[in-house]
Order: structure tokens, then sequence, then C-alpha cells
């Protein structure tokens, strides 16, 4: 089986070609440093997303978050549940952590702005 991907990493964009064979990365071509190379066999074996959302303030209005590691892409939907099912404090700051653990992973909910 083969995948084209384009290289998110760097401002290249190269256009990546993943050969797979039972689910196991055999070859990548298209990549112009070793980061494409890193990135290509994780978005086919285990992509993960930082999630970016806002989430609701207690006082009515809303603050941008985001995860500050990425999480399993399969995880993105139910992180955006937790995330609307919780409302930021008052006085909420740019870095503060809204969400510790998000769904059993090592990533933290942080404000991306000030309430």
């Amino acid at each position: 089986m083969t995948r084209n991907l384009t290289c998110i990493v760097c401002p290249r964009g190269c256009d990546l070609t993943v050969t797979l064979e039972d689910g196991k990365v055999v070859s990548v071509s298209g990549n112009s440093c070793r980061r494409g190379l890193t990135y290509a066999e994780n978005e086919c074996t285990h992509p993960v997303r930082t999630v970016t959302s806002t989430m609701a303030c207690e006082n009515g209005g809303v603050v941008a978050v985001k995860t500050d590691k990425s999480i399993p892409r399969e995880l993105v939907f139910a992180c955006m549940k937790e995330i609307n099912a919780h409302k930021a404090p008052a006085g909420t700051k740019i870095g503060d952590v809204l969400i510790e653990g998000v769904l059993g992973t090592d990533a933290c909910v942080v404000a991306t702005q000030n309430a």
C-alpha cells in the first residue's frame, strides 16, 4: 500500500510517498530532511494532533485553549467533548492549565489568551 503525504514539519512542505506493508512503513521518499522521514513514519503508524479550541468561561465569555502536547488523533473528538464540559474560571491567564492530563494522556489543556 502507498500513501502520499505533504510534510508539515517545516516550511518546505515536501511531497512524501510512504510504502506500507502489514501496517509497517518499509520506505519513505520525497523527504528533504530526517524530520520528514520521522513525520511520515509517525503519521502512518500513530498519528497525533494538537487540539485548538475555545472553552466557555464562568463569567459568560470564552477563552482560546489548546493541548500543550499532541494527543492520539483518535482522541481528538473526545478531547473536544471534555473541553466543552468544562468552564474556565474568571481571571484565567495565558498558560493556565485548565484540564490536567486530558483523557488520561500526559497532555494538558491550557489557556492561550487571558479571559
